[in-house]
C-alpha cells in the first residue's frame, strides 16, 4: 500500500522494533549473559550493516508488568535498507548465535518516521 505524504522536504525512516521473550528454562543469571550478548551483538552492527542508522537494546529497568525481556529500537534509512538489514551476513550471525538459540517468542513492528 502506498503512502500519501503531506509534509514537503522531509525525510522518512523506518523503526525497527523488537521484542523478545528468553527461554523460561534458563537461570537469571544464564538470561543476564543473553541479554548482554544480543545488546552487544546487534548494537555493534551500525556501522557494519549499511543504512542501519541506529540500534539499541533495552535489557535493564523491566518492570513486572512487562511480559517481554528484552527490546531492540532501531532506525533505518528506508524500507530497502530494512530488507537488506535482515539477510545482511552480520545481522544474520548474531541472530542465529546469540538470539535464536535463547529466544521463545518474538514481537516485530516496524513503521514508517517522519525525521
Amino acid at each position: 500500500m502506498n503512502t500519501i505524504h503531506f509534509q514537503y522536504n522531509k525525510t522518512y525512516m523506518i523503526k525497527h522494533i523488537i521484542l523478545w521473550t528468553l527461554n523460561p528454562e534458563l537461570s537469571e543469571e544464564e538470561k543476564e549473559n543473553v541479554k548482554a550478548a544480543i545488546k552487544q551483538g546487534l548494537e555493534a552492527l551500525v556501522g557494519v550493516v549499511p543504512g542501519l542508522v541506529e540500534a539499541t537494546v533495552h535489557i535493564d529497568g523491566r518492570l513486572a508488568s512487562s511480559n517481554a525481556d528484552l527490546m531492540l529500537d532501531s532506525t533505518l534509512e528506508s524500507e530497502e535498507a530494512l530488507k537488506a538489514y535482515a539477510v545482511h551476513p552480520a545481522h544474520v550471525k548474531v541472530a542465529e548465535e546469540r538470539v535464536k538459540p535463547f529466544a521463545v517468542q518474538r514481537v516485530c513492528l516496524d513503521f514508517e518516521i517522519c525525521e
